[in-house]
């Protein structure tokens, strides 16, 4: 009988307050700080320091770059480091819409002012543009020769009447040292700046779009003034110009000869550069929503805050400025240096309104680690909250909410100038490597343990209760009674926690060297330790009693017994369970078994090629299981020491293994990523626990097997619960090897029309395919098998139809003794017609898949497809899809189409009934519109309020109670 086995599914992730590869961003309110939390998005309560919710999709794997926030309040686009980006919904945690278009990490995203159309940038060098209201991909712009690292929406100026309508601008900068502008209306690069010595690491644009920022690795901030007249006509120049409203303006310029000749203007002209503070790179520029200040951070511990000054602000400099200079003057006159003085005079002049002059350094927020990204918090009106907010994630797992003075709120009142930190949260997980995780003995308590902190977490809730300062800590264990926690440090130390108290009761000098190892006896009256020193030591747990205030109170500690010299660094100890036995593995690569009682030597285990960094006794005391820095896991029989089996388990170092209790399976970690799960009877992987997004350091496995958690370097923790849901070795084979196949099969997609520059960099656009405009979308499994299904159907529709044909005709010539055409059972099952299968599977297909999908069919289930769309047009079927189908077959297969006289009659008869179905829907929205003016002009004719606009409203409310002067309106 084939051996089934229970299957392990991830149950939770934990841990992770701000992962460090993507921005973290504010909900629109300013209430809510919505920051990655690894595959998934965490949102925070900043005021209350509580997790309120988390957006998680079950499908996905891949870690979040990117976070951008819509305009409509309520929609956030999230990109993923495989490329895909999802708009999750605020109010429902659901996902609204999947793009899948970036062959790589999405490195930049934004939403245009409407809310309606989505552009991101990647890792690959392209930018795509998304409708996503219509849930397409619009068109995709090359151009770049690196990473996209910022993009933003430029919107047209507004056309005079006659004007043509356009879809506006795209700012985009990259890591290739170009800022590029461009025009979406022709789909090419309109202007490319060329400033930057290093890669541009981010740029902005002030909410009126008259000016943009960038810095990348140079000293200072580039300013750009954005010319208003230049976007609204686009590369029109003269007549055209003119016929765009725009009147004709002279932009001479000279050429080689110095001859005057007419040059084109350009849109973004260069104002001025601004030093910064920092000699590290830019990585995030921001404009507060008044655009009153500017954020520039490094990548270093600061943010530099500068103020954007007003016209008054400016012209009173500017006066200054001049008066200097005309007392440097006479000062020069009184010298006698005429020639000074006049070129002073000249320079008074001459002088106009300089970048440095609008914008000025204010302020500069520190943090206490690297920073990753920050965002101001979305209020406008600035000077009626007397501060500026904002918020940051750290590198260390923490997110800190900064608070700034106004300028003005700073001058009436006795307030700090300086900034001041408002919130942290930074409970909620580890600031570095999580080194040591435990399990109480009744699965309801979890210990993780890290440089200087030490955690205890409730396993239901995942709940952090306790927070204690710790030391380096390597290992860790609950005492018996789960009440106490003990911790090995690297500087050698014991140290005893007491949870009630939350406070650490005594710490021990127990080694000289860093406690690798420990494990409470079997008998539960005490503990071994192996460390760095080269010794062995063995504890009793005692009761001790001391002084607190005139009471005397007896609490726990531990009392050195034994010690057992090794030759070489003691890297894990392990009890036998029926603790006979003491395994010890050392740095020189061998495992030696001894005696407890005696501590007489029994076996010497070698056969590793690197040290065994942990291992485990099995509960019977028959096996040892023990896994190495040289990525193989070896079982051992412990009555005579021979090994039973070596496997190859993992392609990085394996840095755990532990039994579970009562089998002979077990689980390990590895550098790779993954846990695994193993038959050590069989000497079978059982299950490949994927996951993790960094290496795995530590792993716990539950009293009875229920639960595992695992510890990583990407700070967090995860839990895997046992199910019911059972597991045979060879469908996992064969699942594994599927998946295998389905992702070389992904891979050759993505290599199609790229080219490998020998630097690994399959991002840059092959010199065959140099065009800068190209199709959004990516073929992967999804649209492959949604275009396989379309076909199925079409074939068994077909099928059917032909069938009938066949049997009307023998009917009509006269044949006796036929029998109906047996329908397809699919068909009877769903109960439905072979039009109706054909339209279920167009249908199924998601908008973004669509036109992929389609790509799929060869051209003679594209001839029977145009056949079912001329039934679904004379069905009144979903107009809008049937017209979108229509359009990408014809547009795709157009000579082929062109070529074939036979489907001219077909497709003379889907013109006349489209024209008929788009009339009639056309009358609909027009009927339905008029509809809706007459119902308005009723509410205006019947009512003696209005529309209005109620931000509109309340902020004149707001100005009439400032003013001093009361004036009341009488409204006939």
């Amino acid at each position: 009988m084939v051996k089934a086995y229970q299957r392990y599914t991830p149950r939770t992730i934990f841990g992770v307050v701000a992962s460090g590869n993507s921005n973290i961003i504010y909900d629109a309110a300013g209430k809510y700080a919505i920051s990655p939390a690894l595959e998934d998005i965490s949102i925070w309560d900043l005021k209350k320091g509580e997790l309120v919710g988390t957006w998680h999709d079950s499908d996905n794997k891949a870690e979040v770059t990117c976070i951008a926030r819509s305009t409509d309040r309520d929609s956030y686009a999230v990109g993923y480091a495989n490329g895909s980006i999802r708009i999750w919904s605020m109010k429902t945690s659901d996902v609204l819409v999947t793009f899948n278009g970036h062959r790589s990490a999405v490195t930049a995203l934004a939403f245009d002012k409407s809310g309606s159309r989505l552009v991101s940038g990647s890792r690959d060098t392209d930018l795509i543009v998304w409708d996503v209201e219509g849930e397409v991909g619009l068109y995709r712009l090359r151009g770049h020769k690196d990473q996209v690292t910022s993009v933003r929406f430029l919107s047209r100026p507004s056309m005079v009447e006659g004007g043509k309508p356009t879809d506006g601008y795209v700012l985009s900068s990259s890591k290739d040292t170009l800022i590029k502008l461009w025009d979406l209306s022709t789909q090419h690069c309109m202007e490319t700046l060329v400033a930057h010595r290093n890669e541009v690491w981010g740029c902005d644009v002030n909410a009126d779009e008259t000016m943009l920022v960038s810095g990348g690795g140079d000293p200072d901030i580039k300013v750009w003034k954005i010319n208003a007249n230049v976007l609204k006509t686009g590369l029109a120049v003269g007549e055209e110009a003119k016929e765009v409203g725009e009147e004709e303006e002279e932009h001479n310029a000279l050429d080689e000869d110095g001859k005057l000749v007419n040059a084109i203007p350009k849109a973004i002209t260069f104002y001025g550069s601004i030093p910064r503070q920092s000699k590290e790179r830019v990585t995030t520029l921001e404009f507060h929503s008044s655009q009153q200040f500017l954020g520039c951070q490094a990548s270093d511990k600061s943010i530099e805050l500068f103020r954007i000054r007003t016209i008054d602000e400016i012209k009173k400099k500017m006066s200054r400025r001049k008066r200097r200079q005309r007392e440097k003057a006479q000062q020069m006159l009184k010298k006698g240096d005429t020639e000074g003085a006049a070129a002073e005079e000249a320079a008074i002049g001459e002088e106009g309104i300089q970048a440095t002059d609008e914008i000025t350094p204010w302020h500069i927020i520190r943090t206490g680690a690297k920073l990753r990204s920050f965002d101001f918090a979305p209020v406008k009106d600035v000077e009626k909250v007397g501060h500026v907010q904002l918020v940051t994630s750290l590198n260390n797992n923490t997110v800190e909410v900064w608070t700034v003075p106004h300028p003005n709120a700073a001058k009436n009142e006795e307030v700090a100038d300086e900034p001041n930190k408002a919130y942290t949260l930074e409970l909620a997980g580890h600031r570095s490597d999580i080194r040591t995780v435990a399990l109480s003995s009744d699965d309801e308590l979890l210990c993780s343990a890290s440089n200087n902190s030490l955690k205890i977490w409730n396993v239901k809730t995942t709940s952090c209760i306790r927070t204690m300062e710790c030391g380096y800590a390597l290992c860790c264990a609950f005492l018996p009674g789960n009440r106490h926690v003990i911790v090995g440090t690297k500087s050698g130390h014991l140290e005893l926690f007491d949870l009630g108290s939350s406070s650490m009761i005594e710490s021990i000098e127990a080694h000289d060297g860093a406690i690798w190892s420990l494990q409470i006896r079997p008998d539960r009256r005490g503990l071994v330790t192996g460390s760095a020193d080269k010794e062995v030591r063995f504890w009793d747990f005692d009761m001790v009693e001391e002084e607190v205030g005139s009471t005397i109170k007896k609490r726990l500690s531990l009392v050195h017994m034994r010690t057992l010299k090794m030759s070489d660094d003691v890297l894990c100890v392990r009890y036998s369970p029926d603790q006979k036995m003491v395994a010890v593995s050392l740095l020189d690569a061998t495992v030696k078994v001894f005696y407890h009682d005696t501590l007489k030597f029994f076996l010497s285990l070698y056969g590793h090629k690197l040290p065994v960094l942990s291992m485990d006794i099995s509960s019977d005391s028959n096996l040892l299981v023990t896994c190495s820095a040289d990525k193989n896991v070896k079982l051992w029989g412990l009555d005579f020491g021979d090994c039973h089996k070596s496997m190859f388990a993992h392609q990085e170092s394996v840095m755990a293994v532990q039994f579970v209790w009562n089998t002979h399976y077990f689980f390990t970690a590895s550098k790779d990523r993954t846990v695994k799960y193993w038959d050590g009877d069989k000497f079978e992987n059982i299950l490949k626990l994927e996951g993790h997004h960094g290496e795995v350091w530590a792993l716990a496995v539950g009293t009875y097997g229920n639960i595992v958690v695992s510890a990583s370097h990407d700070r967090s923790l995860r839990i895997w619960q046992k199910t019911e849901d059972q597991v045979f070795l060879e469908e996992e084979r064969e699942q594994e090897l599927d998946d295998l196949y389905e992702a070389t099969l992904t891979a050759s997609f993505e290599k199609n029309g790229m080219v490998d520059n020998g630097e690994g960099n399959i991002g840059a656009p092959s010199t065959s395919n140099g065009d800068e405009l190209a199709s959004a979308g990516k073929q992967t499994l999804d649209t492959l098998k949604s275009g396989e299904r379309i076909m199925e159907a079409l074939e068994m529709a077909d099928a059917e139809i032909d069938a009938w044909k066949a049997y009307n005709a023998a009917v009509a010539r006269g044949e006796r003794g036929l029998s109906k055409p047996q329908r397809s059972p699919l068909l009877i099952s769903m109960r439905q017609t072979p039009e109706q299968h054909v339209w279920n599977e167009l249908q199924r297909v998601r908008p973004a898949e669509l036109d992929e999908a389609l790509l799929v069919l060869p051209f003679a289930a594209v001839t029977s497809l145009l056949n079912w769309l001329d039934v679904f047009v004379q069905r009144e079927y979903n107009i809008s899809l049937v017209c979108r189908v229509l359009f990408f077959l014809i547009k795709s297969h157009h000579n082929q189409i062109v070529a074939n006289r036979i489907m001219r009659p077909m497709l003379d008869s889907v013109r006349r009934n489209l024209r008929a179905g788009l009339q009639k829907q056309k009358d609909v929205i027009g009927f339905n519109v008029a509809a809706l003016n007459y119902i308005r002009r009723d509410y205006e004719a019947n009512n003696t309020s209005e529309f209005f606009d109620e931000e509109a409203l309340r902020k004149d409310e707001e100005k009439k109670q400032d003013s001093e002067k009361k004036r009341k309106f009488l409204k006939m």
